[in-house]
């Protein structure tokens, strides 16, 4: 079947991807967001072909991740595609939020929110699908994040019962764990169609943060050669942690088949949680924990909500705007490191620490924008 020039799906792809109007000055910073759309592909046509092979029941959940890794073909290449590309999934998810919040991407409201909430799903969906393979870490994992919904007044021993299908992780926690697993990145699908739509219709922000309507150009071949170089990069890259350190972003415990009766030494999250993970553990009030937890990701929403369109480029990168952004970075990967480290003393007074620089310095970013353009008008 042959299309047409005034075909509406052609009229979609022109107005998209091929003459869609783009700042002429975009660095490689804003290559972040079209690597996460290939990387999503990569884990929705891994992740589909993955559960051909799984089984989600506790009894064999273990032995069928183990027979795809020695009796499916190339399926161990397929699970360590699949393992290996979450990793990358939010390596790039933090560097993308890190370019918005450095260079004010946040003015845009619909874009900014709904990536917040790309996020949050995104969260939970690696979370379930590293409770699938049903070894020790991820057993002990599900019972530790779920049983955080006990600190919730009053309905929190119902809310945990009805999320384990009985009175401790089993069969029914697994089996529904799977089946969101497998449901939840349509729906990221669904929200990232809708997050380049607000994109595209707002236009994309700029390293200079000024709005210019006359100095662009078109996506297609001046973005579009761009975005397929570093595909390549990124390719080689990839396959070649994935071929030689695979492994290293799994956890020695999960290779172990889940076991109720013993609990591990040191129970943690994967690397892309740790801080929030440090956050929990950091605070001593079980609810105030879980607040501290969530509200780690939900203070995103505050930029949107107390964003300007009065930012200059003299207010996004004035001395302070960035010794404060990469004094949030410093403290995130500090965070990081510190969810690994065992819940002990020195640890969790620096965690504490680190928690409350944390918040403080997202509300400073928050704020900033508003002060600055109150001084600026003022002058």
């Amino acid at each position: 079947m042959t299309f047409r020039k005034s075909h509406p799906l052609i009229k979609i792809v022109n107005s998209t991807l091929v003459d869609l109007p783009s700042p002429a000055n975009l660095s490689v910073n804003w290559n972040y967001g079209s690597l996460l759309g290939l990387v999503l592909i990569i884990q929705l046509v891994s992740g589909i072909v993955l559960a051909t092979r799984f089984s989600g029941h506790s009894d064999i959940s273990f032995d069928s991740v183990i027979s795809i890794y020695q009796d499916s073909n190339y399926g161990w290449l397929l699970r360590l595609v699949h393992s290996t590309g979450a990793s990358f999934f939010f390596l790039f998810i933090y560097l993308h939020i890190g370019r918005g919040l450095y260079y004010g991407s946040y003015i845009y409201p619909e874009v900014w929110n709904i990536g917040v909430m790309i996020y949050l799903i995104l969260m939970g969906t690696a979370f379930l699908g590293y409770v699938l393979p049903w070894g020790q870490m991820s057993y002990w994992a599900a019972t530790v994040i779920t049983n955080l919904l006990s600190a919730i007044p009053w309905l929190g021993s119902i809310l945990v019962e009805w999320v384990w299908g009985g009175f401790a992780v089993g069969n029914p926690t697994l089996t529904r764990f799977f089946a969101l697993h497998y449901l939840l990145p349509f729906v990221v699908t669904a929200l990232v169609i809708l997050h380049i739509f607000y994109l595209h219709l707002y236009g994309s922000s700029n390293p200079l943060g000024v709005s210019s309507n006359t100095n662009k150009v078109s996506f297609h071949y001046y973005y579009s050669v761009k975005d397929l170089y570093v595909y390549f990069v990124f390719f080689f890259i990839f396959m070649f942690f994935t071929l030689k350190y695979g492994y290293s972003f799994m956890d020695a415990e999960n290779f172990i088949p889940a076991n109720p009766l013993v609990t591990p030494t040191h129970i943690q999250p994967e690397w892309y949680f740790l801080f929030a993970y440090a956050i929990l553990r950091s605070i001593p009030n079980k609810l105030g924990g879980v607040l501290g937890l969530v509200l780690a990701v939900m203070v995103l929403f505050l930029f949107s909500i107390s964003s300007t369109q009065l930012l200059f480029s003299g207010m996004i990168y004035s001395p302070l705007a960035r010794l404060t952004f990469w004094s949030l970075v410093s403290v995130f990967m500090l965070l990081t490191w510190l969810g690994s480290c065992p819940a002990e003393s020195p640890y969790t007074e620096v965690a504490l620490a680190s928690t409350i620089a944390y918040f403080s310095l997202m509300v400073i970013m928050c704020v900033w924008p508003h002060v600055s353009t109150y001084l600026y008008l003022k002058s």
